[in-house]
C-alpha cells in the first residue's frame, strides 16, 4: 500500500476569473519588502512567489496572471496550501471597491487613468505585516530591508516545494520571536526599541491575529494601543493586511513631502497632508499608493535620512 503524499510537497491548484483586469504585479507588490525579501521573489517567467506562514501551517504560493485569458493561475505547497489559495482573491484586490473614487486634482486623475485597474490587496496575515513594519520604524529602507532580511534568514524557514529551490524563506513564528535574545538582534542590525516592540507583539500574536475580523478603524486603534505601535506602523499594516484604502503612512520620512511636491509643487508636512487628503475619505491611501505607482516623488538632492553606523558588525 502507498504511504499518503507528504503535505508539504504536495501541490494544488486554483484557476481565478476575476470580473476585472487585474493588474496582477501592480498589486502583489505591495506586499513586497524591498527588491532583496527572502519571503518575495519574481522569476524569469514574471510569476510571483510568497513564502507565508498561514493559519494552518507555512505555504508556499506562486500567482501567475494569464491576461490574454483573463484568468489568474496560482499553485500553493505545505500544509497552508488551502487557506494560501483561498486568499488569492482578496491577495488581488478582489475585496477592494474603489467606487466613489473620485480624482481631485489633474495629476491624480491622470495617474488613475492609467491604473484603473489597480486595486488595494489583502492578505489577512496581521503579524506577517506588523513585523516588517515595526522593523521599518524610523530608519532607512536600506536599514530596514537588511535587518528584515537578517531576521528571515537567520530565524525563519524555507518555503516548501519548489520554494525551498527557489530560495523563498517564509517569516519566524511568534514562539521563535518571543525567544530570540537582545543581543542576537544586535546582531541582525536591528535596536532595542525596535525588538522589543516586535518581541511584545509576538506574546500577544493571537490577540493580534484576531484583529484580522474587525472593522480596518478598529483594528487600526486595537494595534495602536500595543507599545512601540503608532499610527504610522499601523496605517502600514492596515494597507498590507486589511487592504484598507483610507490607511495614510502618516509621519513617513517622505510620503508627505513627495505627494506634496508632486500634487502641488510643494512639499507638505503630515498636517498639511491631513488636509489636503481630507475630501479624499474613505481612499485617501489610494491617493498614496497612485502617487508611489507614478514613480512621482520630489528631487532626491536635499538632506536625507542617513544609515545609522553605531549597532555592531
Amino acid at each position: 500500500m502507498n504511504a499518503p503524499p507528504d503535505p508539504e510537497f504536495s501541490r494544488n491548484t486554483r484557476l481565478w476569473v476575476p470580473h476585472w483586469p487585474v493588474p496582477v504585479n501592480e498589486i502583489m507588490s505591495q506586499q513586497r519588502r524591498g527588491s532583496s525579501d527572502p519571503t518575495y521573489k519574481v522569476d524569469f517567467q514574471g510569476r510571483h512567489w510568497r513564502g507565508i506562514r498561514t493559519p494552518e501551517g507555512v505555504a508556499t504560493l506562486m500567482v501567475e496572471t494569464r491576461p490574454r485569458e483573463g484568468r489568474v493561475y496560482a499553485a500553493a505547497w505545505g500544509e497552508g496550501a488551502d487557506w494560501a489559495l483561498e486568499s488569492v482573491p482578496a491577495l488581488l484586490g478582489a475585496d477592494d471597491d474603489p467606487s466613489g473614487f473620485e480624482p481631485k486634482h489633474q495629476v491624480i486623475a491622470d495617474v488613475w487613468r492609467h491604473h484603473r485597474h489597480w486595486r488595494v490587496g489583502r492578505t489577512g496575515l496581521v503579524l506577517e505585516a506588523l513585523v516588517p513594519s515595526i522593523i521599518e520604524q524610523k530608519v532607512t529602507g536600506q536599514e530596514a530591508f537588511a535587518g528584515f532580511r537578517n531576521l528571515v534568514h537567520r530565524w525563519g524557514n524555507r518555503a516548501p516545494g519548489p520554494g525551498h529551490d527557489l530560495g523563498v524563506w517564509v517569516q519566524p513564528d511568534a514562539e521563535t520571536l518571543r525567544n530570540i535574545p537582545s543581543w542576537e538582534w544586535l546582531k541582525l542590525h536591528i535596536d532595542p526599541a525596535r525588538s522589543k516592540a516586535v518581541v511584545t507583539v509576538a506574546r500577544v500574536a493571537h490577540a493580534v491575529e484576531r484583529t484580522a475580523t474587525l472593522a480596518p478603524a478598529d483594528a487600526g486603534r486595537a494595534l495602536r494601543s500595543l507599545p512601540g505601535i503608532g499610527v504610522w506602523t499601523s496605517a502600514e499594516v492596515r494597507q498590507r493586511a486589511f487592504g484598507d484604502p483610507d490607511a495614510v503612512s502618516f509621519g513617513d520620512y517622505h510620503v508627505s513631502k513627495d505627494i506634496g511636491w508632486a500634487l502641488t509643487g510643494t512639499a507638505f508636512d503630515d498636517d498639511e497632508l491631513g488636509e489636503f487628503l481630507e475630501p479624499y475619505r474613505p481612499h485617501r491611501y489610494r491617493v498614496q499608493a497612485l502617487v508611489g505607482l507614478a514613480g512621482l516623488h520630489r528631487p532626491r538632492l536635499g538632506p536625507r535620512m542617513a544609515p545609522r553606523t553605531h549597532l555592531p558588525e
